[in-house]
């Protein structure tokens, strides 16, 4: 939980600070529409993204298969989807590796071998009902 508030106190002191030096070279009102413009354009490409997965995992338990690789799917775009409608630039480009398919592999790979890795040491279980 530390690390956690942490990384928070951190990473709103960034924000403010990359605010205040974009908005010094290109003014404060073009900072707010850029701010606003990406929430609004990556809420429209995370929820395209999260149909378009929701869609190819049921259709992959249609088939009998497991949906392994559209879960992570949507989780990457869900936390893309979050650090997209938090206000700042460093949120902003985490948001977008995380929802635009072609960057956000190597992000479902770290989260594949962290899910394993915490299954094989017992502190992650999964139970069939």
């Amino acid at each position: 939980m530390r690390w956690l508030l942490l990384i928070l106190l951190v990473l709103s002191a960034s924000e403010i600070g990359v605010f205040i030096w974009v908005g010094g070279m290109i003014g404060p009102w073009w900072v707010v529409l850029i701010i606003i413009l990406t929430g609004i354009i990556g809420i429209m490409l995370a929820k395209q993204q999260g149909v378009e997965t929701w869609d190819k995992a049921r259709i992959s338990i249609q088939n009998g298969h497991a949906p392994t690789e559209y879960i992570i799917d949507g989780v990457c775009i869900f936390i893309g989807a979050v650090f997209l409608f938090t206000p700042g630039f460093i949120t902003d480009t985490a948001g977008f590796l995380l929802v635009l398919p072609i960057t956000r592999k190597p992000f479902k790979s770290s989260i594949l071998k962290l899910v394993k890795r915490m299954m094989e040491r017992n502190t992650i279980t999964f139970r069939r009902w």
